[in-house]
Parts: structure tokens; sequence; C-alpha cells
């Protein structure tokens, strides 16, 4: 049931290559040559010109939001989790919806209020929530427990942690007081917008292969695969933490 090698798909999804089973590929792949510190990173030339700018810049700012979410596996991951067994628009935008609120009010404050937390700790939690949303979708807690959790609770819960995983990075880039609050809400738009160009691209793999038979054969699997790129995101962080 779990991958045999990274980057190809399990045997039991041979029959179903379909683009949803190279994109889980894809991510496991990248979970396992990533290194510990790069989920919620900022590329170092990004890096560079967060550091040296001052005063407002809406559209670079809304550029690197941009970048940030759909470069974000960690967030697509959770995201690809959470829509999944999800078939009506108005129940994504609401899940959707949840997971911005939190995400974004958690980024803000947290700049604008210097809350950061240690990015090992943060990154490994948000790691956690991909494996939470992989579980639930296997209906590991009602056999497990007997209970089903408000998933809408914990899209909006998880959504503060996504938040604080990017505020604490900024935070460490020391950006410039001059301009801040629009420079934050314009990153923030670009959040948004990445998320929904990831959003979109998830949607038009999922309603391809929910028209295929093989869709609930193997929604099983693909969601161990979730699971098992949640639990390497974890174990590469956790590591972190011990030997920084």
């Amino acid at each position: 049931m779990f991958p045999t090698t990274p980057g190809r798909c399990d045997p039991a999804l041979q029959g179903l290559y379909t683009p949803l089973c190279a994109l889980l590929a894809a991510f496991s792949l990248l979970a396992l040559l990533s290194a510990p510190a790069l989920a919620h990173a900022v590329a170092e030339g990004d890096k560079g010109y967060i550091q040296e700018i001052t005063g407002i810049h809406i559209l670079p700012f809304v550029y690197l939001g941009a970048k940030h979410m759909v470069t974000g596996y960690d967030h697509i991951l959770f995201l690809l989790g959470v829509i999944f067994f999800l078939y009506r628009m108005q129940h994504i935008g609401l899940y959707v919806t949840l997971f911005a609120i939190g995400h974004s009010t958690t980024m803000l404050l947290g700049v604008y209020f210097n809350i950061g937390i240690n990015s090992y700790i943060i990154d490994a939690i948000i790691g956690v929530s991909v494996v939470y949303k992989a579980l639930d979708n296997m209906g590991a807690y009602q056999r497990w427990f007997g209970v089903q959790p408000n998933t809408k609770i914990a899209t909006l819960i998880f959504g503060f942690f996504h938040g604080f995983g990017l505020s604490t990075k900024i935070i460490e880039y020391d950006i410039s007081p001059d301009g801040l609050i629009p420079n934050l809400l314009a990153f923030n738009v670009g959040v948004e917008i990445g998320q929904l160009l990831a959003l979109g691209a998830i949607l038009i793999v999922m309603s391809y292969w929910r028209r295929t038979d093989s869709f609930w054969r193997h929604a099983y699997t693909a969601n161990v695969v979730i699971m098992t790129a949640g639990f390497v995101l974890i174990g590469y962080q956790v590591t972190g933490w011990f030997v920084s």
C-alpha cells in the first residue's frame, strides 16, 4: 500500500496512472528530497529582496505571496486532503475559506506582533495536519474511537498553524516596518491568489479522476500516500529540531 520507491506509484495504483497518481508521486519525492527547514522557507533571492526594500511595494509582495503558496507543497497536500471527498463547490468554498481565514489571521498578526514559533516545531505541526486529514479521509477516527471530529473546526485550527509557519519565516527575515501593513496585506492577497491557482489545478485533476471507475477503488491508497508524505515532513522537522 505504501510507495515502494520515491517518485513511483504503489503497485496497487499501477492501473490508475492518472495525473493524480503522478501528482502524489511528485509530492512524495519532493518531500523526501527537501531539507528540513524548507517547508516555509523563502528563496534566497526573495529573502534578500525582502530584507533590502523599504516602503510600500504592492505588486512584488503579491507575487511573493502567490509564489509561496503555489510552491508550498505542505499547503497543497493539506488542501488536497481537505477537498478529496468534497464534490459541491459551496462545500469546497466553505472549507477553503475557513483555511484562508486561519492562515491569513496568524500570518498577519504573527508578523505584526512579532510572534515567532520555532520553525521546526511549527512545520512539524503542519506535517501533522497533512497526516490528520489523510486519516480522516480513511475513516480512521470512526473506526478507532467511534467519533467523527468536526472537520470544519479542524480545518480552521490547522489554518492557524499554517499561517504561523509563514509568519515565523517572515519575522526571521526582519522585514522593514516602513510599509509593513500594506506589504503584508499584499502578500496575503498573493497567498490567496496562489491558493486559488493550486486549488484549481487540484480540482481539474480530481474531477477527471472521479469520472473513472478507479476512484473509489484507489481513494484509500491515495490517502495512504498523502499520509506518508505528511509523516516524512514530520520526521524531517523533528530530526532538524534535535540536531540544530
